[in-house]
């Protein structure tokens, strides 16, 4: 089924497929065998101008939109999750946290070198006992003389041991809270006081990596915080919309490419005298997949056209998150299904797969946070067409 969101992307997705399958899959294979992301995915997202993609030409960003920037991320996951990490680490919340709320000497500090791969930024919004529940945070900030003291702790933090700047959301105000008693500092690498105390893998590739980082005493500048005292929540809330079509766009591109592996496999795979193509049970499931992939790229599209015409998308933006990462994990499983042993197999891509699409259905607000809001977008409708 041809669905695309606009005929320039129609003609861009080609080329950027080509570059994925041709310079960024060696890529991939190399760091599953060996767990490591090389300087080498840097720079071939780099020298393809994928780095920075969304931050203003004016910041040394590309200057693309939301719907190009999660063309780019579809077919980026197509081979390697980490890949659209790297994307968000340069131009997703942190960088367009700091082109949106940043001073003028933060935007010259940060942003050239984000945008060019050269630095890596990172977000710490969560801890042990605030996930999604954001305005639960214990991490303060205590105003001095001089500046701001962070104490508390910060955990499952993508980038946090990699990252020359940390976006920290932190307590100014116990009592405002949400409501004005949160606020969003940028902390750099080895200031003292704040501490990488742990790097965690995940049940995906062994690449990807989350990082604990406590703050002990950590002194930082009055010009370290980003926008004004009491915007932190709503700076942490601002990149919701995108971030969550980011990840949906990673789910597409991720399902679409199962799917093509399981297609492949089932016409050259024989059983009992025929192949695997043959038997109704597999063809149901490859049905299933490509019904729910069509189905979650048309609900996605949709609503990134809605968002870059300026429309307000509503609650849509939570249904795409909702219904993609869900969509994604069942096509994931199917596949493990069709491929039988070797889908549980380390070295084959649909096992990675498998164990990477899993973190979509936490990430970037949950199914269930997802279900929650849906909901009660509906008893506030409801509500409303009563009066």
């Amino acid at each position: 089924m041809n669905i695309d969101i606009n005929e320039f992307l129609r003609e861009m997705r080609p080329h950027v497929r080509r570059f994925v399958m041709e310079r960024m899959e060696p890529i991939s294979r190399a760091m599953d065998s060996g767990g490591e992301l090389p300087q080498s995915a840097f720079e071939e997202l780099r020298n393809q101008g994928y780095l920075g993609m969304r931050l203003p030409t004016s910041e040394g960003g590309g200057g693309f939109d939301l719907s190009t920037y999660c063309l780019v991320m579809e077919e980026l996951s197509r081979s390697h999750r980490i890949y659209t990490l790297m994307l968000d680490a340069s131009s997703g919340l942190t960088p367009i946290a700091i082109s949106k709320f940043g001073t003028p000497d933060q935007k010259n500090k940060f942003l050239p070198k984000l945008s060019s791969g050269e630095w890596v930024a990172s977000f710490a919004l969560t801890e042990p006992e605030a996930g999604s529940d954001a305005a639960a945070i214990k991490t303060s900030a205590k105003k001095d003389d001089a500046g701001w003291v962070l104490n508390g702790v910060k955990h499952y933090i993508s980038w946090a041991h990699r990252a020359q700047v940390i976006l920290v959301i932190a307590l100014t105000d116990p009592i405002k809270k949400a409501k004005g008693g949160i606020s969003a500092f940028l902390v750099e690498k080895n200031t003292p006081g704040m501490n990488i105390v742990r790097v965690d893998k995940t049940i995906g590739s062994d690449a990807i990596e989350l990082a604990e980082i406590h703050f002990t005493d950590c002194f930082i500048a009055n010009d370290a915080m980003i926008g004004q005292v009491g915007e932190g929540f709503g700076i942490a809330m601002s990149s919701l919309t995108a971030g969550r079509m980011g990840v949906s766009a990673a789910c597409l591109g991720a399902a679409d490419r199962l799917i093509e592996l399981a297609t492949e496999h089932v016409q050259s795979r024989i059983t009992f005298g025929q192949a695997l193509s043959q038997r109704q049970a597999i063809q149901w499931m490859l049905a299933d997949s490509a019904t729910e992939l069509a189905v979650a790229r048309a609900l996605a599209y949709e609503t990134l056209r809605q968002i870059d015409a300026g429309s307000d998308p509503g609650i849509a933006p939570n249904m795409v998150k909702l219904y993609c990462s869900e969509m994604v994990g069942r096509v994931a499983d199917r596949a493990v299904q069709i491929f039988g042993g070797s889908g549980l197999i380390r070295g084959f891509n649909v096992e990675r797969f498998y164990r990477d699409v899993r973190h979509y259905r936490i990430g970037e607000g949950s199914s269930e946070i997802q279900r929650m809001l849906i909901a009660k977008d509906l008893f506030k409708s409801n509500h409303s067409s009563k009066r």
